[in-house]
């Protein structure tokens, strides 16, 4: 069914806002966008590096983001923007039109202007905000608009719902990564510290792509930092998408075991590198977006509501268990801004690159005031009392802060 042709009178007023509205974003950012890079970087100035070999979803060039601090420490960002399990989601990709709309949009696949404005205006990559610790810190920003994790290497037939004509999605994104790796090796050829982050679809990436990245590009590095923001979606056939519909490569797929891709994934990470590495994950606990995601892989509708957010809940609440019980050494971060969009309810949607970076939460801790510690060796948990009860009664420890008592 064509969905963008069932539009009652409310979804087409909307449709045409959120058309209107993305041409709006597009034009500010055309107006102040960061320029291309020719030739080498100068410092502190955020740079769109178009890759060649790149590729999006939608086959459009790709590119990606850097910026040269005044350190050694080096930020590889891993961007999030959705996920296609298969063709019917491959088919309907986020635009405005479709998001105002509440019309199904699981990914994006394309880099257009308005894209920089999730990627490198706010949180963790504001580097013009003075009060950022991260500000002198190298960046490589992996943006994504691929929907698969980073790792796909495939291309994926589809009918576009609104012409009925065959088209292609390119799983593109182990490719894209390879060559943002490469271009990282160029500028930053030997960090002293790295942070391996990244948020939504790159959240689920960080623990499936650190191999790689530590043993052919950074393996001397021993100041390593993984970092994933909200990263938690139940799906029975994730080996089945990883191998058969992404075609990345074993590694990826020869340990998912369970519903979880992102816990077989740090499972298997701990179990490669162990100490060697800091891990971290952050999570809303009611997530307006994952919680709609979650819906749609039980229900086949792409909604949420307050029963939704709080099932949604309880996975968190069972993931996080499952992290601890294998990683007993993960500092997690909790988060409950309310998500204010469209009327959905719930908790926002990742935190790392939102202005909620620079909030409290519930414990008093921002996320900025908490990965700093981390990166430094303070490695703790910031969590409200439900999940240090549930840590307890599973019979597991929590992180507390390490404070200096000079």
């Amino acid at each position: 069914m064509n969905d963008l042709n069932n539009l009652n009178k409310k979804q087409q007023r909307a449709a045409k806002l959120g058309a209107f509205g993305e041409r709006a974003l597009d034009w500010k950012v055309n107006r102040d966008h960061a320029p291309i890079l020719v030739g080498e970087p100068e410092k502190e100035i955020w740079y769109n590096v178009p890759i060649e070999e790149g590729k999006c979803g939608d086959g459009s060039a790709y590119h990606i983001y850097m910026r040269k601090g005044n350190s050694n420490k080096l930020c590889l960002f891993l961007s999030g923007g959705g996920v296609a399990l298969n063709a019917y989601m491959a088919a309907r990709p986020l635009t405005g039109p479709r998001m105002l709309a509440g019309l199904p949009n699981y990914h994006i696949n394309n880099l257009r202007p308005a894209t920089e404005l999730m990627n490198i205006r706010a949180g963790l990559a504001d580097t013009n905000y003075e009060q950022n610790p991260f500000r002198e810190w190298n960046f490589l920003l992996v943006t994504y608009a691929t929907g698969d994790f980073h790792i796909g290497d495939s291309e994926l037939e589809y009918e576009d719902e609104e012409t009925g004509s065959s088209c292609i999605h390119h799983f593109h994104g182990a490719a894209n990564l390879r060559a943002a790796m490469e271009r990282a090796k160029h500028w930053f050829p030997d960090p002293e510290q790295l942070l391996i982050a990244g948020d939504s679809a790159g959240g689920f990436a960080v623990p499936a792509v650190t191999p790689m990245i530590l043993e052919q590009y950074y393996p001397d590095c021993r100041n390593v930092t993984v970092f994933s923001d909200s990263a938690q979606l139940l799906y029975r056939k994730w080996k089945h998408t990883v191998r058969d519909i992404w075609n990345a490569d074993e590694p990826y797929w020869q340990g998912l075991d369970s519903y979880n891709i992102t816990v077989d994934w740090y499972k298997a990470l701990y179990e490669k590198y162990g100490s060697r590495l800091r891990y971290l994950y952050a999570a809303s606990p009611r997530d307006f977006l994952l919680s709609s995601y979650m819906n749609n892989v039980v229900t086949h509708h792409y909604v949420t509501d307050a029963a939704v957010q709080e099932k949604y809940n309880m996975q968190v609440q069972r993931m996080i268990t499952n992290l601890k019980r294998i990683i007993p050494e993960f500092g997690i971060f909790m988060y409950e801004f309310p998500n204010l969009r469209m009327g959905l309810g719930g908790t926002v949607h990742t935190c790392v690159r939102h202005e909620w970076f620079w909030l409290k939460n519930p414990m008093g801790i921002t996320m900025a005031e908490w990965l700093l510690d981390a990166v430094n060796g303070n490695v703790y948990d910031s969590m409200n009392d439900v999940f240090y009860e549930l840590l307890s009664e599973n019979g597991l420890a929590y992180n507390e802060k390490k404070v200096d008592k000079k």
